[in-house]
Order: structure tokens, then C-alpha cells, then sequence
């Protein structure tokens, strides 16, 4: 199987992102969003008509009418955005399923800037977001956000024929990682980018840009950031992969395997 080059991937992505921000005039406008909904059967029932959005990033990155009801319960971890599983369960050491048939190790993906022994035999799940899905991600669980790394990679698709065919897809790519701490444990939050996903945000740290000529891995450190469950952390513009990472002890995931999530459902409660 011929797979595209890591370099080719920022450039397509970097030319569809210009593209996609372009806000056209109106009537051409509706013609592109319609046929963006219609092409890929997006549910738009949440959200405002298609043609009210001046740019197919701003489709992409839609904000709900009216904000949807999270699981509140007080122990429960939530879904973090509408997402299919695409693997879950424990971290075998410092290994983590991308798929059946491949891993990925833990210590790479979230590189020497974290303290990676927390995290093995820990219990890990992947949620793909499709480029039907609606796009921002959210804080499964009351936490405190103590750092911030963005390291920069490859933008290949995350999709089933990518990662069943190249080993580590979810270290090769660039990504977000976010560090979360409840009580004195702690679990982590990972933004995949992927092809044609032209950026990854952070809502409080405008200073992270993605898909950027720059290979420098770069930190950011917090000591009072407090968020609570269901708190919008950002937004891909197109689909991804959210990976959750959490310490040995600190959750018991629900069986969510292959299962379509929408965000603010049940994942697992806290031990």
C-alpha cells in the first residue's frame, strides 16, 4: 500500500486549511456548506443552518445552539467529544493498543516532558472523531491542568486503513498533550492531528500553534488552572484522535469498545 509522505501530508493540509478559512461570497458560501452536509450526512439538528457559517472552518468548528447535557454525576468520567472507540484497556507496561495488531509505546508518545511511570498499567481509550463529527473537545472530569506540550510531526489520517497499516501512527503524528491531576493522581489527554487537520486549539493558550514549519517541542506550565467536567478545551478543524491516559487506580472504564460516543456520555467512573 502506497502511503503518502510525511512532508506531503503538512502541505496538503496546510493548502486545505487556506482553504477551508476562505470566507467566499455568500451564495457560493451556501453552495459549499450544503454540499458539505449533504456529502457527508451531518446532523445538524444542535447546531445553526449551514448557511450561517462564512467559512467551511467555521462548519467544521461548530459551537452547539444550546449547551447538551453532560452525565453530572459527581465519580463519573465522560466522554471527551463525539467519537467511535477504536481501541480501550490496559496499559500493558508502557504499551497501548492503536489497533488490534499494532501498539503504541506511552513513553514516546508522551515524550521525556512527563513523568511516564504514573501511566503504566494504567488503562488508556482512543476516540476517533470522523469529519462528520462535531469537532471541539472537552475535560472528561474535574481536574487541574498543570502543563501543556505541543509536539510537532506528521499530519497522516488517522483513519482505520492508516492505522492498520503504519506501527505507531499516534507518535509519528504531531499532538497536544494535556496533563490532568485529581487529588495526587493523574491522566493525560492527547490531541492526534491528522491530515487536513490544518490546527488544534487550546482555549486558554492562544500561543500553541499547530502545523507550523517549527520542529521545537514546546511546554507550557500552569499551577492554578482548575477546570471542571465537560469544560471546552478546544477544536480540530477536520477529524482526529483524542487519546485518554489515566494512572493505574484512578478509573474503572465502561466496556466502550467499537461503540459511536457522543460527548458527555458515561466512559468509566472514578475508583
Amino acid at each position: 500500500m502506497n502511503l503518502l509522505k510525511a512532508s506531503w501530508t503538512n502541505s496538503i493540509s496546510r493548502g486545505w486549511g487556506k482553504f477551508a478559512s476562505k470566507e467566499f461570497p455568500s451564495f457560493c458560501q451556501n453552495i459549499i456548506n450544503k454540499s458539505y452536509v449533504k456529502l457527508l450526512g451531518l446532523d445538524m439538528s444542535e447546531f445553526e443552518t449551514p448557511s450561517s457559517y462564512k467559512s467551511l472552518n467555521k462548519l467544521f468548528t461548530r459551537e452547539f445552539k444550546t449547551p447538551r447535557k453532560i452525565d453530572e454525576s459527581e465519580d463519573t468520567f465522560i466522554s471527551p467529544a463525539d467519537s467511535f472507540v477504536t481501541s480501550q484497556g490496559k496499559i500493558k507496561d508502557d504499551l497501548a493498543l492503536q489497533i488490534k495488531g499494532f501498539c503504541y509505546s506511552v513513553e514516546e508518545l508522551l515524550t521525556d516532558n512527563f513523568n511516564t511511570k504514573k501511566i503504566k498499567n494504567g488503562e488508556y481509550m482512543n476516540f476517533y472523531l470522523s469529519p462528520k463529527d462535531y469537532h471541539r473537545y472537552h475535560v472528561p472530569f474535574d481536574c487541574q491542568i498543570t502543563k501543556v506540550v505541543h509536539v510537532p510531526g506528521a499530519l497522516y489520517p488517522v483513519n482505520n486503513t492508516y492505522l492498520n497499516s503504519m506501527p505507531e501512527l499516534f507518535v509519528k503524528n504531531e499532538r497536544v498533550i494535556v496533563e490532568c491531576k485529581v487529588d495526587k493522581k493523574v491522566f493525560y489527554m492527547v490531541l492526534v492531528g491528522a491530515l487536513n487537520v490544518g490546527k488544534m486549539t487550546i482555549s486558554f493558550e492562544p500561543s500553541i500553534q499547530t502545523n507550523r514549519d517549527s520542529k521545537e517541542i514546546k511546554a507550557y506550565e500552569y499551577k492554578e488552572k482548575f477546570v471542571k467536567k465537560g469544560y471546552e478545551l478546544g477544536y480540530f478543524m477536520m477529524g482526529s484522535t483524542v487519546v485518554l491516559l489515566w494512572e493505574k487506580g484512578l478509573i474503572e472504564l465502561e466496556d466502550k469498545l467499537q461503540s459511536k460516543l457522543t460527548f458527555g456520555s458515561l466512559i468509566g467512573w472514578r475508583k
